[in-house]
């Protein structure tokens, strides 16, 4: 089950969704204590103003009256507070900030809780308390414009966000299915290189590294069939002189060894060919039947052989390339298998299922991997006349030639060779129908 996070695009996402909010969350709490500081600021300059304007009054203007929430009270008054110890800690700071504004051993008290908020100063040198108004210390609402805003940017944000990683993530995404192409031996077109200046190095890279293994295949294909065509001539003389030797003990044995050799070469010629099969489309079911049915008649020996034929019609392959993968997997089985051989056909949710198995000795775990390798002989088990170590190697390229995956183990407890070859349903050659026929 593929999950979002382990994309590249998920990671990058969850952590910029991430460092986005913690930024934003600090900044609102920041903006948050630096809007309460200055609130408290503002009241403090403004208390402290009032209250020095109430001293000069009363200084050069003792007959005339004060503003009304303006009052100056006896210290011997019941009504003057008690100093709080308890008090909130917004108010705490903000009588301290008074007592260094004004002068030492000033006294600074608030009013009665209830009450409209008032601040009570007196110094050494005052006769009474002077009462001014002062702005309520209210702490800040949990939801203000300021959240509204906060979520507008911290959205656009995001998408903003969100925009470039898809833009980092999609050359990167690109870059993983050519590789993921270039794996399984499939045509790899170059890829466009964009992105940052590392991931466009990379991709330039890579892109010169598929052209040299592909001039390097290329080249490898010619030469092998180059040699192997060479080889028929002399090959079809040297038949020809074998027949017609008198010592019948020798020629059989020349004309075996001329046959193994011809074999061999058609393997060569098979496996250096990487051309697309436009030979007819064939449904695979019927084309197995024939196969395993020329299979038993052309046998010098009774060998028992098994169909399970139920993918059905839908399931078509280019007839060429199903009679090459069926001979080479029919001779490996027949050479070094043990009866029964059974090739078998199944349709999955997926796509179609190709397999063919044998109940011989196996190939051992430790050469399964190499099983497919080109001219890979795995002897003892596995060697012998006649055989060039492509079988494998051409069923395998075959398969993913038409988009299919090609799977070799050994399905009996460690014995019994199966090759189980997977087509997509995407994968698979399309057919005109013809049904309707002519008008």
């Amino acid at each position: 089950m593929r999950r979002p996070v382990d994309s590249l695009f998920g990671r990058l996402a969850l952590l910029v969704v991430g460092v986005l909010l913690l930024s934003h969350f600090a900044w609102y709490a920041l903006m948050r204590l630096e809007r309460n500081q200055q609130q408290t600021r503002y009241a403090v300059e403004e208390a402290v103003f009032v209250v020095d304007a109430v001293r000069q009054h009363v200084a050069h203007s003792p007959g005339q009256p004060l503003p009304s929430r303006v009052q100056l009270v006896n210290p011997q008054d019941a009504g003057v507070p008690e100093d709080r110890p308890d008090a909130p800690l917004p108010l705490k700071h903000f009588l301290d900030e008074v007592r260094e504004r004004l002068p030492a051993s000033t006294q600074a008290r608030v009013g009665s809780p209830g009450r409209p908020p008032t601040l009570w100063v007196r110094a050494a040198a005052d006769r009474n308390w002077i009462v001014v108004p002062v702005q309520a210390l209210r702490p800040p609402r949990s939801l203000d414009r300021m959240v509204s805003w906060l979520a507008i940017i911290f959205a656009a944000a995001v998408m903003a966000a969100l925009f470039a990683a898809w833009q980092l993530q999609q050359p990167l995404r690109s870059l993983a299915q050519a590789v993921a192409r270039f794996g399984r031996n499939l045509p790899v077109p170059p890829v466009p290189e964009r992105g940052p200046r590392e991931l466009r190095q990379l991709t330039h890279g890579f892109n010169q590294m598929v052209q040299a293994v592909a001039r390097t295949e290329n080249d490898r294909a010619v030469m092998l069939a180059g040699v192997a065509h060479d080889l028929k001539t002399p090959l079809a003389r040297l038949r020809l002189r074998a027949e017609m030797m008198d010592d019948l003990k020798m020629r059989d044995g020349v004309v075996r060894d001329v046959d193994s050799m011809t074999h061999i070469v058609e393997q060569f010629l098979v496996f250096a060919h990487d051309g697309v099969d436009r030979s007819e489309v064939v449904e695979v079911d019927a084309q197995c039947e024939r196969v395993v049915r020329h299979y038993r008649a052309a046998a010098t020996r009774a060998v028992e052989m098994q169909t399970e034929l139920t993918a059905g019609s839908a399931f078509r392959l280019p007839a060429a390339t199903l009679d090459r993968i069926l001979s080479n997997l029919l001779d490996n089985a027949q050479a070094y298998g043990a009866p029964p051989i059974v090739v078998a056909t199944a349709r999955t949710a997926t796509g179609f299922v190709l397999e063919v198995s044998d109940h011989g000795s196996g190939i051992a775990a430790h050469d399964l991997l190499n099983a497919s390798r080109p001219f890979v002989r795995l002897d003892p088990a596995r060697g012998g006349n006649g055989h060039s170590g492509l079988g494998l190697a051409i069923v395998e390229r075959l398969v993913r030639r038409e988009g299919g995956e090609c799977e070799i183990d050994n399905h009996l407890a460690g014995h019994g060779l199966r090759v189980r070859m997977q087509f997509p349903l995407e994968a698979l050659p399309v057919v005109a129908d013809t049904s309707l026929g002519e008008r």
